[in-house]
């Protein structure tokens, strides 16, 4: 008897998207926590590469591994262009930017606290 596929938690998934882009050298890696705040997953990966081919490997690299290790297959925008890719596991979304991209959106600033958005008092 065959047993159906156990499907992998946010928090493994994450570690495995955290792992796979600190491997391929992916620059400036946040991690912010949406439990609470929003219901499309419970976490968001910003990341940048230098450069459109290392923002297209990074995110080749990082679909295939939770292809092989979980059996995820994500839905993928933008790796054709490689200045922002988005990668969605379901659970975990993940954006990989060319750094001026990633400044134009500044993805970061929309999800971040307001407390964590003021600047610190003297």
């Amino acid at each position: 008897m065959t047993r159906p596929p156990v499907t992998p938690s946010s928090e493994t998934i994450l570690d495995t998207v955290l792992s796979s882009l600190e491997d391929d050298k992916a620059e400036e890696i946040v991690t912010i926590d949406l439990r609470g705040k929003s219901a499309m997953a419970d976490a968001m990966v910003i990341c940048s590469g230098r450069s459109t081919r290392q923002v297209a490997a990074i995110s080749e690299k990082l679909t295939d591994r939770l292809k092989q290790e979980m059996g995820l297959i994500c839905k993928v925008e933008g790796k054709d262009q490689g200045d922002w890719v988005l990668i969605d596991t379901g659970d975990v979304i993940v954006h990989v930017f060319r750094p001026e991209v990633r400044d134009f959106y500044q993805l970061e600033k929309m999800w971040m606290t307001p407390e964590a958005a003021a600047p610190a008092k003297a």
